[in-house]
């Protein structure tokens, strides 16, 4: 006889929330003179040279048709700071607001090589992407792919390619949705042995 576990089953709608609590993160994006913000709590790096990352961008959203429009996007990294303004521009659609960026009080600037909007103050880190066009991704999935073309970070927190979360810097620190509203933030940082 199977002996039972103490685990609970978990909703399948649910269910990417086990292995996706990585930072959640603002897409930015602008095509024919307007320009977007939105919340993405679903984000990865797929590639190390070229760097390519993965971002899930519904394709029913404003942020969405500016993408596949201009062929770029920016990733900003929020910190603590930006907390209501990342859980706020994710609530409303870009649709309904001239500026949806300036509506939330974020400050925007445009990027090095695509000059798609990067947010610098209250984040971590930017990202300026050239989209990759697949054509599953603008047909069928909500994910879409990017080679990023520059970068930046804050030295209070990104140093020599690594985090240092510490709290001198927790208004910077990433944040990471679990939903319905709920973020947590990191806790400090443990060395593995023989590292």
């Amino acid at each position: 006889m199977r002996e039972l576990s103490s685990f609970r089953p978990v909703r399948l709608e649910h269910a990417s929330r086990l292995v996706n609590h990585g930072p959640t993160v603002l897409v930015t994006s602008a095509h024919g003179g307007r320009r977007n913000v939105m919340a993405a709590a679903w984000s990865m790096p797929v590639e190390f040279t070229p760097p390519r990352i993965a971002v899930v961008i519904d394709k029913t959203t404003f942020t969405r048709e500016l993408v596949l429009a201009s062929g770029a996007f920016g990733i900003a990294v929020p910190g603590t700071a930006l907390v209501d303004a990342t859980y706020a521009v994710g609530r409303v659609s870009g649709r309904d607001s001239a500026d949806k960026i300036a509506a939330h009080g974020l400050v925007a600037m445009p990027g090095p090589v695509l000059g798609v909007p990067v947010i610098e103050s209250g984040c971590a880190a930017w990202l300026e992407c050239r989209l990759i066009r697949e054509m599953h991704t603008e047909d069928a999935y909500d994910t879409c792919f990017g080679e990023v073309v520059a970068a930046a970070a804050d030295p209070r927190i990104f140093v020599e390619g690594r985090w240092t979360f510490g709290a001198d810097n927790t208004d910077i620190q990433t944040v990471h949705h679990l939903g319905a509203g709920l973020f947590v933030i990191p806790g400090g940082t443990v060395r593995a042995a023989g590292s």
